[in-house]
């Protein structure tokens, strides 16, 4: 910690406390609640995996038409910080609800998961394009992985209190029922996040800007049109969106099916639990150890890495049939995943024009999270298709092969040089 500014660390201490919404209800608690809830009400298996999977299309979709909107209003100064508290009060206000949500309805839990869900990502897009305000292009990479880990690291704590009150409740230990406790997480959640969001509202300040101007919202369309039209003053920028666009959309959705993928395969929720804990804890360290070795080697090398990785990880989850299987592929998921995120955002952050920040930010959100539509209804289909969850896992192959590929024809920036100076035509 001590090698990091007061900046640096407020805002790294952000992902901390916002991480807690990514395991407890994008990856853990929320989606084995929901598929209890729903299996009770007949749903099947298969159905509900796939209803997940729509529901989680809908609202990314939802943010990825209005991301460059945003971004780029956001761009003048001031803004930046408005719209950040704008999206995490819709996110934290809209996890705690998801509390007082009745047990029985399936349907209106995945309704206040939407709003849940787009005040998290939406807040994240801010939060990502801040990484210009607090550091330099040479510590981007570093504070990048450094934020990951911390989030790793930090979302343990809930998680382990979450984790031990349902299973007391389940035991008869706490005179509470198994549903009653995952509610409390769920509030335990929201007050996570919120205590440690706040040094980021203190100290981070949006340093690169454009000045205010009349009719700020009709400039921003203007703007945002002009960079559309001059897409190819960006050819290397965009390349690697779309190499971005095909691998974080397999991260994205083994991340966000991988509890109701692992229900499907009769594993219980304990067991479910558990392993997810010590995914968390292992990836910590390999988050910042990714952030350390493209240092050395390269952020681009390290993806390749990351990406390779995600590969095995599809196609041994094609062979999955017992416990024992499922923690091999959570360790090697651990070990690639906050390392091939982080070093995509610092990748990205050191692309783009710093008054321009939230713009580009704003489409380096329309391609991860239209990628994060393509990847669960590719699931979704291929699992109700088949009638085999493995099957759907195993078609993510396809968007990692995919994507290695576009990204070895992004060239290697020099240091603190815009990519597109040195990229060959």
């Amino acid at each position: 910690m001590k090698k990091f500014s007061k900046e640096e660390k407020s805002w790294a201490l952000y992902d901390w406390g916002s991480s807690a919404y990514s395991i407890i209800i994008t990856t853990a608690v929320f989606p084995i609640y929901y598929k209890a809830s729903a299996t009770e009400a007949g749903v099947s298996l298969s159905d509900s995996t796939a209803y997940l999977g729509y529901t989680i299309a809908i609202f990314t979709f939802i943010l990825a038409m209005i991301g460059p909107i945003l971004g780029t209003i956001a761009d003048y100064q001031g803004m930046k910080k408005k719209f950040f508290t704008a999206f995490f009060l819709l996110g934290t206000i809209s996890t705690a609800l998801l509390a007082f949500v009745p047990s029985d309805n399936w349907l209106l839990m995945l309704i206040c998961y939407v709003f849940a869900a787009l005040g998290a990502t939406g807040a994240n897009l801010f939060y990502d394009a801040f990484i210009v305000d607090v550091t330099t292009e040479k510590r981007m990479n570093s504070v990048s992985a450094f934020g990951y880990g911390l989030g790793y690291i930090g979302s343990t704590i809930p998680f382990i209190l979450s984790i031990a009150i349902i299973l007391l409740a389940q035991n008869g230990v706490l005179p509470i029922s198994a549903t009653v406790a995952s509610r409390i997480a769920f509030l335990i959640t929201a007050v996570w996040w919120v205590c440690f969001s706040l040094p980021m509202f203190r100290h981070v300040k949006q340093l690169h800007y454009i000045e205010r101007e009349p009719n700020p919202v009709h400039q921003s369309f203007k703007r945002l049109g002009k960079t559309i039209k001059e897409i190819r003053q960006y050819r290397a920028l965009f390349l690697f969106l779309i190499a971005y666009f095909f691998y974080i959309d397999g991260v994205g959705t083994i991340i966000s099916l991988s509890t109701a993928y692992g229900t499907d395969l009769g594993l219980s929720a304990t067991s479910l639990l558990i392993v997810l804990f010590v995914t968390q804890v292992v990836a910590a360290p390999f988050a910042i150890l990714y952030g350390r070795l493209a240092n050395r080697f390269t952020g681009k090398k390290m993806l390749y890495v990351g990406i390779c990785v995600y590969i095995v990880v599809c196609i041994y989850a094609f062979f999955l049939e017992t416990i024992t299987d499922f923690w091999i592929l959570a360790m090697l998921v651990a070990t690639s995943q906050g390392g091939i995120q982080a070093l995509s955002r610092s990748y990205f952050g050191k692309l783009v024009p710093k008054e321009n920040s939230n713009e580009f930010f704003g489409f380096y959100n329309i391609f991860g999270k239209f990628a994060a539509i393509t990847g669960p209804l590719l699931v979704a289909v291929t699992s109700q298709v088949t009638g085999n969850s493995s099957m759907g896992v195993f078609s993510l192959v396809i968007l990692f092969v995919i994507g290695l590929v576009v990204l070895s024809r992004v060239p290697e920036p020099t240091p603190h040089e815009p990519i597109d100076k040195v990229a060959p035509e």
